[in-house]
């Protein structure tokens, strides 16, 4: 992976652990705490929704996939 899909990766992770706190009536992490949430959850929501046989493609599919995750945790 090179430095622009990390970062791309951290931004994603960034953003569901942000909106994993919202729709959990949470105030979040942090942004570090965030983005540590979102990147597991995006694992978690990545292996979940592979299981169940869903397959969310793109910049939002991957948000919406990673956001589950995390608010699963």
């Amino acid at each position: 992976m090179d430095v622009t899909g990390l970062l791309i990766f951290l931004a994603i992770g960034a953003i569901a652990g942000w909106l994993a706190g919202l729709l959990m009536k949470g105030g979040g992490f942090g942004l570090l705490g965030n983005i540590v949430v979102g990147v597991i959850g995006a694992i978690l929501g990545g292996h979940v929704f592979s299981f169940l046989g869903i397959s969310a493609g793109g910049l939002l599919g991957a948000i919406a996939t990673a956001t589950a995750g995390a608010a699963l945790l």
